[in-house]
């Protein structure tokens, strides 16, 4: 009796396991770098809009990435576009939800960037522990990167058009 509660109460928290939400790995030290897609004309990139995603690797020309990650969403895929074949690395369509979580266990010690929209910026950087505003203006970029012990340092750029 006590060895069938017993293993009832394992695969309980078997399945509860499987379905938590991932958290970010405590021995993360990624950097997340975080953009709104360019400016746009409708669903997608208006003039300036491609001339500010023309511009973003070299507003990122210090970073080193690892991958470049965008929703599923038109505008956020053509901003990623030129910094995509710039390096040489494919944009990675991944779900808006945990995100940060996601790209931090991809990559734990590496870099990384979401192309996002306003709505899931503001989520993926209170679930990564950025401080203040998360980037919301076009061309306005947040660099967040996961220390030890919890802390993180945060930096701000800028892609002009």
């Amino acid at each position: 009796m006590i060895r069938r509660a017993f293993l009832t109460g394992l695969a309980a928290c078997a399945v509860l396991t499987a379905c938590t939400p991932q958290s970010i790995p405590s021995s993360a030290r990624t950097t997340v770098i975080l953009v709104r897609h360019a400016d746009r004309a409708g669903d997608i990139l208006s003039t300036q809009g491609l001339a500010r995603a023309a511009n973003l690797p070299q507003a990122l020309v210090d970073y080193e990435l690892d991958a470049i990650y965008s929703p599923d969403i038109a505008r956020n895929v053509q901003t990623a576009e030129p910094l995509s074949e710039a390096l040489d690395l494919p944009v990675t369509i991944i779900a808006k939800e945990r995100a940060g979580a996601k790209m931090s266990r991809a990559h734990p010690n590496g870099t990384v960037i979401w192309i996002g929209n306003k709505g899931n910026l503001r989520a993926i950087w209170a679930e990564l522990g950025g401080t203040g505003e998360a980037p919301q203006a076009y061309g306005e970029i947040g660099v967040i990167t996961l220390q030890s012990m919890g802390r993180r340092q945060v930096k701000r750029l800028e892609v002009t058009p």
